[in-house]
């Protein structure tokens, strides 16, 4: 969600900001722009839409100067106008932000009383004009920014870029993720470290409340109140081919197709041997509840997880979506774990609800994908998933990953509490570790779902329908199918279907069944024939056990291979996720960047 960059260079700033904003696309925007010092000159270029627009624009009116800022803005305050895209400029200030500045009206009316009046909509626009103000009254660039920093409430990162100073950027992070990278003679800044991977892998990521003053020389840190800071330097590597299509028509194909790899890479991370591997810290013995909290697809890895926890481990487990945790108040108690998933580890409303927990529970465990990130940093231990970049909004490998990881802490958390034999958990991990196999199984149908694809992207509306730890993979293929083809999707336990969902069934309305021959196959068949009486169209997904007993009088059928009970769910998203590629190719809709859609969902 929104991008930032910022260069102090030896070279020309402009095309290196929008290379670097092209490999911050996968966060989703609707607008860009770009704002350079040439010579002493403070100058901007704005474009909606994609950064091509951006790039065609720079042609015809090119920005010279080797100190610059850009961003790519996803709408929340004001739609997507050149007039509301970022960089936002007051007289000799130029600003780009993420995030929300929470307290913008009563600032809006302050300056407006001083006779700064905004022209955009947005939130953002305030901050400029409040540094311009500062510096209307005799403060420096360094002291405008340092002042306008102290006047803001809410969650944001930051680049100030000033009229007449070709050596300065001030950079500040409150609640958004904001790094700098450290060049020769040069220096950059990002919200992402894959922005600044072709300049530099020496990072230093800001820590909440910090602000920075870069220049070419360095950059001095400041912390929330002002005091210089010590911000460690760390070397990223960065795997370019992991941001490169590799041959693939969509980022989302090639990371649906890399899940055999990064499932895994995550086995060998935690299993060795045939043993687990996990963190010392990682000891359920003495927890007797789990919270575990996230939001979109992470939340639904979490839904999955809990039939894990529960059934193996003996664990009671409570789910919360992260933007309702904190504002209900949960009670928690010391004897309890919070644990967090998420994909980028900047997700601004689990990243509240994790420090909402601090301090209440006996430990914090976050399951995330960026070891570097907010989450990660801020718990008390990171389990990193091993998926590697994700371009792709909807996410695909870093769900498997998630529910890879999970599934082995719900076997260490079994373990510690005496739920497991030797030879059981041998034999659950022979299982996981079948999984990248059938999984380059499960992907070979992927010109069979094609051609089902065609006839669904004709629907206006699907149900999904699952039992057990298929209702999750249910709710979560209903959202992939609605993020990328625009097709309303709902998913419902198959149990509910009676309750109420059953009005909706007609020849017009696909129901997806996705249903492995386990132990509660025989009651999904119910439901299914109870769709079928009434003239439904049920496309089922199962093994050929499950085919052959109930796939007869189907719409469409779906062979997966045969996979053990327990870890169904894994496998069957392959499938899930296809479905909604393929639909979303049949209808022409934009598969790596759906609309109104963004990667990393850094605000509330």
């Amino acid at each position: 969600m929104c991008g930032i960059v910022g260069v102090l260079g030896n070279h020309e700033a402009a095309p290196l900001l929008v290379e670097s904003l092209k490999r911050l696309e996968y966060r989703g925007y609707d607008s860009a722009g770009i704002a350079t010092v040439n010579k002493g000159k403070l100058d901007r270029r704005r474009a909606v839409g994609k950064l091509v627009n951006l790039s065609d624009l720079l042609v015809h009116e090119p920005l010279a100067g080797k100190a610059g800022i850009g961003h790519t803005r996803w709408a929340t305050h004001g739609a997507a106008t050149t007039t509301n895209a970022h960089p936002h400029r007051s007289g000799p200030v130029a600003v780009v932000h993420n995030g929300i500045i929470e307290n913008f009206r009563e600032l809006r009316a302050e300056l407006a009383e001083a006779g700064l009046t905004q022209e955009s909509q947005t939130d953002t626009e305030t901050i400029a004009l409040l540094a311009h103000l500062f510096i209307q009254r005799g403060a420096t660039p360094i002291e405008a920014a340092r002042q306008t920093l102290h006047r803001l409430h809410g969650a944001f990162a930051l680049c100030f870029l000033f009229d007449g100073e070709d050596d300065l950027i001030i950079a500040a992070r409150k609640g958004s993720p904001l790094a700098i990278g450290h060049g020769e003679g040069e220096m950059f800044v990002g919200s992402d470290a894959i922005a600044l991977a072709p300049m530099t892998d020496r990072i230093t990521y800001l820590e909440e409340g910090d602000w920075a003053v870069v220049t070419r020389a360095g950059a001095v840190i400041y912390d929330a109140q002002d005091r210089l800071a010590n911000r460690a330097e760390a070397r990223i590597q960065v795997d370019a081919t992991r941001i490169e299509k590799a041959g693939y028509k969509h980022f989302m194909a090639k990371e649906i197709a890399e899940q055999p790899v990064v499932i895994a890479d995550a086995l060998r991370r935690y299993v060795q041997s045939g043993t687990l591997q996990l963190p010392a810290e990682v000891d359920f013995t003495a927890v007797d509840r789990l919270t575990m909290v996230a939001c979109g697809t992470a939340s639904y890895a979490c839904h999955v997880a809990k039939y894990w926890f529960e059934q193996i481990a003996g664990l009671p487990v409570e789910i919360d979506i992260a933007s309702e945790f904190r504002y209900r108040e949960p009670p928690l108690s010391p004897n309890q774990w919070a644990l967090f998933v998420s994909q980028s580890g900047e997700t601004a409303d689990t990243l509240a609800a994790l420090r909402y927990t601090q301090h209440k529970v006996a430990k914090i465990v976050a399951v995330v994908n960026v070891p570097t990130s907010s989450i990660a940093r801020e718990a008390d231990l990171a389990l990193p998933i091993m998926a590697g970049i994700e371009v792709g909004v909807a996410s695909t490998k870093a769900f498997t990953c998630q529910l890879t990881t999970l599934a082995l802490l719900a076997l260490k958390a079994a373990v510690d509490r005496g739920r497991l034999t030797p030879e059981t958990l041998a034999g659950h991990l022979s299982d996981l570790a079948a999984l990248p196999g059938l999984m380059n199984h499960a992907l070979a149908l992927s010109t069979t779902i094609a051609a089902i694809a065609e006839e669904l992207s004709e629907a206006q509306d699907v149900l999904f329908l699952g039992r057990g730890a298929m209702f999750p993979l249910a709710l979560e293929g209903a959202l992939k199918l609605k993020e990328i083809s625009y097709i309303h999707a709902e998913g419902y336990a198959s149990g509910e279907l009676k309750h109420g969902p059953i009005a909706l069934i007609s020849p017009q309305v696909p129901v997806i069944v996705l249903a492995p021959r386990d132990p509660l196959f025989e009651k999904t068949v119910s439901n299914m024939q109870e769709v079928m009486a009434r003239h439904g169209k049920v496309l089922l997904i199962s093994d050929a056990q499950g085919i052959a007993e109930a796939g007869m009088d189907c719409w469409r059928t779906i062979t997966m291979p045969a996979v053990s009970d327990a870890f169904a769910p894994i496998l069957y998203a392959v499938p899930a996720q296809l479905l909604a590629y393929h639909t979303a190719i049949a209808k022409g809709t934009d598969v790596d960047q759906p609309r109104n859609l963004a990667k990393s969902v850094t605000v509330e």
